[in-house]
């Protein structure tokens, strides 16, 4: 398991007020149908924080064990791309120790107070980058959100790791200092 991630799982109790699998069980018990609808009710009933909602609801799925089931699942069939993905979290990680990483069934969210980077293998040969980066312009390679919608304000199509370059990596440390 992701060492944030295992982080994230041992302070629940302190943060949230419960364990993972207290949390799972009031979930269970409202079987919600939609994730947001789950994440809503822990941020609104509870109080408990976006990323640990998310992540409470992620986890407590049945047929998700864990968050690396979660990603082995993302790159099936397009083993080729995980490399890439590999690159970006060495990057991001290096940043700092206030990086909460929460993968999901589609996607991987890089969260520090909020959601500054999301991965998605959006192909068997591309990997989709979204990045928040609120009032900068686009350019041929820092296209706009794309399918991301509102959820990133860019997207930057990866296909090789080679990609995960200087300027890629400036755009994610700039989207990490925005979201403090």
């Amino acid at each position: 398991m992701d060492k944030a991630l295992q982080t994230m799982i041992n302070n629940m109790p302190e943060k949230t007020g419960k364990s993972l699998e207290e949390w799972t069980s009031i979930l269970k018990a409202k079987a919600f149908a939609k994730h947001s609808e789950g994440v809503n009710f822990l941020k609104k009933e509870h109080g408990v924080t976006h990323g640990f909602a998310n992540t409470i609801v992620t986890l407590s799925k049945g047929d998700n064990h864990s968050a690396d089931d979660l990603v082995t699942n993302q790159y099936k069939g397009k083993e080729q791309l995980f490399p890439i993905y590999e690159a970006l979290l060495k990057e991001v990680k290096s940043f700092g120790n206030d990086i909460t990483i929460t993968p999901k069934k589609t996607s991987v969210s890089v969260i520090r107070k909020r959601q500054f980077v999301l991965i998605k293998p959006a192909t068997k040969t591309r990997i989709d980058l979204g990045l928040k980066l609120p009032g900068k312009p686009t350019t041929d390679r820092l296209g706009n959100s794309g399918p991301f919608g509102t959820m990133c304000t860019h997207r930057v199509q990866l296909t090789s790791e080679k990609e995960v370059d200087p300027e890629l990596i400036s755009w994610i440390k700039e989207a990490y200092n925005l979201s403090q």
